[in-house]
């Protein structure tokens, strides 16, 4: 059983990575002891937006009224959603292992372990094992969700994976972890009629955002999701019973039918015996590559969450492109370096390059440009005008060095400011690009001319 490319996991780093190698010819296994797709596909990405475009469905339903249509009030039923998101979950699984199939790479379901750095046993749920060599190795484990050992474990105090098998949403819950995940699910949970409270220790909630974004966001999950946040503080004193859980936060009782954990994620490595391939370790957990994700030991690569760089699904997959090419053909391409952040909140957000905060930190003299969707035809007419976008530019050049956007279809609008980032645009050249009207699209080239004090749909900066 020799290879010449094998992948150990199948997420959205391995079973790219896999693909890819087939499609460069070369002989290709991929190792998966859970779910083809990974945790992406199965108990992450997929799952949620899923749940979350149900949500999204329930609000508009509910302020139709707005659009002089008149409805009855409408009933959630959640088995339902959760049966149509297992359909979509189940779908693009089945879509993963034909193309797999389709370009014939082998698959083995089971936990890959290293024998040595070119040689891994595959260990069946049957417990048979068998091994398999490959000249090129690739590590896409990925990670998994953090618990700390001072959470109780109770069946009322959950994390990420279990939330989304539930059955029927708690009446009211607490989560802990103002990040990305727990502000997502605390928003799509609110979104159906959940009584939420976030606490974080962090002075405020998705810290990777600006000040002025992050208050965008706050304002509809206090305002029209009715959440309460609490930031700065600790929960602490965590009790459940099978009638609820209970905890403090500061000065702060706090009482909900569940406990939702949502504090980051840890690399998976545990199985792989990676120390018998050479590979080491460093003091976070996650292994240690270059820009080639190249691990220490020559042929063995690592990609996505478990090389202790972006957990975004989308980094993986470029990653694992840029590792199977150079491993087959021996072309040091350097890996994309401009890589989106979407935030799937309500409103949605989305972020690429640098940040007015990162700029001011590492004292860059920059110009920003932003504009108000209220400021949008298309936005008024599709009643979505909450947010706005920005831009960031160099003050000497012009040059676009990052972009955000709080409000409606952000992490779709955000590809434009990748193209730009990637391009090297300048404010100027985009501002001069003309977008099609009436778009949610031409809120980036009213944004670049705010930049630069020319902007048409909007008063005069004070």
């Amino acid at each position: 059983m020799d290879f010449d490319v094998i992948v150990i996991g199948a997420g959205p780093g391995g079973y790219p990575a896999a693909i890819r190698a087939a499609q460069l010819g070369a002989k290709t296994a991929i190792i998966e002891r859970e779910w083809l797709g990974g945790t992406c596909l199965n108990c992450g990405c997929i799952p949620t937006k899923t749940l979350i475009a149900g949500a999204e469905v329930y609000q508009k339903i509910l302020h139709a009224e707005s659009f002089g249509i008149k409805v009855g009030t409408p009933e959630i039923d959640y088995p339902a959603m959760k049966t149509r998101k297992d359909g979509v979950v189940d779908g693009l699984k089945n879509g993963i292992e034909a193309l797999l199939k389709a370009h014939g790479v082998t698959v083995f379901e089971g936990e890959g372990s290293f024998r040595n750095a070119t040689t891994v046993a595959v260990k069946s749920s049957d417990g048979s094992t068998q091994e398999i060599t490959g000249k090129s190795i690739v590590i896409a484990t990925g990670s998994t969700s953090t618990v700390p050992g001072f959470i109780p474990k109770h069946k009322r105090i959950v994390e990420s994976r279990v939330f989304l098998e539930l059955e029927e949403l708690p009446k009211s819950l607490l989560v802990l972890g103002g990040g990305y995940i727990g502000s997502e699910l605390a928003c799509m949970a609110a979104g159906l009629g959940v009584k939420v409270t976030i606490v974080e220790l962090l002075a405020d909630i998705l810290m990777l955002l600006d000040k002025d974004v992050r208050q965008v966001v706050k304002k509809n999950m206090k305002s029209n999701l009715g959440m309460t946040l609490l930031t700065g503080a600790a929960m602490e004193n965590i009790a459940a019973t099978d009638k609820g859980v209970t905890a403090t936060a500061g000065d702060q009782k706090l009482e909900a039918d569940m406990l939702l954990v949502a504090i980051g994620r840890s690399p998976v490595t545990d199985g792989l015996d990676i120390e018998a391939a050479g590979v080491s370790l460093n003091e976070r957990g996650t292994i240690d590559v270059d820009e080639l994700s190249r691990t220490n030991v020559p042929g063995i690569y690592c990609i996505g969450d478990v090389s202790g760089r972006m957990q975004l699904a989308h980094a993986a997959t470029s990653q694992a492109i840029y590792a199977v090419e150079h491993a087959l053909k021996d072309e040091e391409k350097i890996e994309e370096v401009v890589i989106p952040g979407v935030i799937f909140t309500s409103p949605e957000v989305a972020l690429v390059g640098i940040t007015a905060t990162e700029a001011k930190e590492q004292g860059l003299a920059v110009n920003a440009g932003k504009f108000y969707f209220r400021g949008l035809g298309k936005a008024l007419a599709s009643n979505e005008t909450e947010g706005f976008v920005k831009i960031i530019a160099d003050s000497e050049t012009d040059r676009i060095l990052g972009a955000q956007c709080v409000g409606p279809h952000a992490t779709d609008l955000i590809s434009e400011m990748v193209i730009a980032l990637r391009e090297e645009l300048t404010v100027e050249e985009l501002g001069n690009t003309v977008h099609a009207h009436p778009t949610f699209a031409e809120v980036w080239m009213e944004a670049a001319h705010a930049l630069h004090k020319a902007c048409i749909h909007a008063p005069p900066a004070r």
